[in-house]
């Protein structure tokens, strides 16, 4: 970014968001995303922070205490592809990080077939809900002996009540018709079994939105057999994680799939693709993906307007096939890309 505040045009009244533009190809695809949705209308004054890896070696952090300071004084962000460091040398995950520390307890990623996008499926519109908080992500591991190291899966009523709420009221929002919870409580039967305990207590209390469970192993198979017949995915979050890049897959790919990490007070919003070092600065990078989860984020703050000119916008892109990045079967560049959403406004 070119300056650390960007403001929308004169005369409106910006919604305060944080900007993460993240590592790798995030500020490329950060970047499309804030020039579209302000050509769109949007009405956000931001403020640019560093995370990751770009931040740690810039001060010492990967998560700054300047970071932290925005979001608790905006309560919003659109937050780029951090890089995550693997095994015992680095940082811990800031994604991680950033939701335990704002409590963003409802990971989103709506899944839908786009036009003319080569996938293996047709019709599939889904919701994803990962609980985001606890779970083996809890982050509690020890060695208890040479060549042995223990995890412990944390699963509480209070959060999987919460995120079962969370679905059934998304669910009830969005005219959707059925919620099934994904488990593995024939295995886990406390940890798994009380996160269904707690659906099914919830479930009772929308007798409109009909109510089904799945093994997780179960499910997987069922998806990439009949998407089509899934409406709303109730999970904990490591079969969230994972069965939500399973459900990307089946309708092209993380390039085109938005997210949100939604709390009571907080909601941050960012593309579930990864950094992409190999083609960082390249400019060949697919915004489409960050560009989604802003039409999420204006969603959320009520700025519908510029929010749907921005989705129908896309979707024409993706009819025209005219300008596309090479994973979706094209030649052109983000810049190219940018600019012809821009046109289509």
């Amino acid at each position: 970014m070119t300056s650390r505040k960007r403001r929308a045009r004169a005369g409106a009244a910006p919604r305060p968001a944080t900007l993460i533009p993240g590592d790798g190809i995030g500020p490329e695809v950060i970047e499309s995303a804030v020039h579209v949705m302000e050509a769109a209308g949007a009405r956000i004054a931001w403020d640019v922070q560093d995370a990751g890896k770009v931040a740690f070696d810039k001060c010492g952090s990967a998560i700054p205490d300047a970071l932290i300071a925005s979001i608790r004084r905006t309560r919003l962000g659109l937050k780029g592809p951090l890089e995550t460091q693997i095994g015992r040398v680095g940082y811990r995950s800031v994604n991680v990080a950033l939701r335990k520390t704002f409590d963003l307890y409802a990971n989103v990623r709506p899944i839908r077939t786009l036009p003319r996008v080569r996938s293996a499926f047709t019709g599939v519109d889904l919701i994803v809900v990962r609980e985001n908080t606890e779970d083996l992500y809890s982050g509690i591991e020890h060695q208890i002996a040479p060549g042995v190291v223990e995890s412990v899966k944390v699963i509480t009523a209070r959060a999987s009540k919460r995120i079962a709420r969370y679905a059934f009221d998304l669910a009830r929002r969005q005219k959707r018709k059925r919620v099934v919870a994904i488990h593995k409580a024939n295995i886990m039967k406390l940890s798994d079994g009380l996160f269904l305990a707690c659906a099914r207590e919830i479930a009772k209390r929308h007798p409109g939105i009909s109510y089904g469970e799945l093994i997780v192993d179960n499910a997987c198979m069922q998806l990439v057999l009949r998407p089509q017949e899934f409406d709303v995915l109730l999970l904990e979050n490591l079969y969230g994680d994972i069965v939500s890049d399973l459900c990307a897959g089946l309708v092209g790919g993380l390039g085109l799939v938005p997210g949100a990490n939604v709390g009571d007070r907080c909601a941050i919003f960012e593309a579930v693709h990864g950094t992409a070092p190999d083609i960082a600065g390249k400019n060949v990078a697919n915004p489409l993906a960050a560009i989604l989860s802003g039409v999420m984020m204006l969603r959320h703050i009520g700025q519908r307007r510029p929010a749907d000119r921005v989705e129908r916008a896309v979707l024409r892109l993706l009819r025209e096939r005219r300008t596309l990045t090479r994973d979706l079967g094209g030649r052109a560049t983000t810049s190219a890309v940018t600019a012809r959403l821009i046109a289509l406004l």
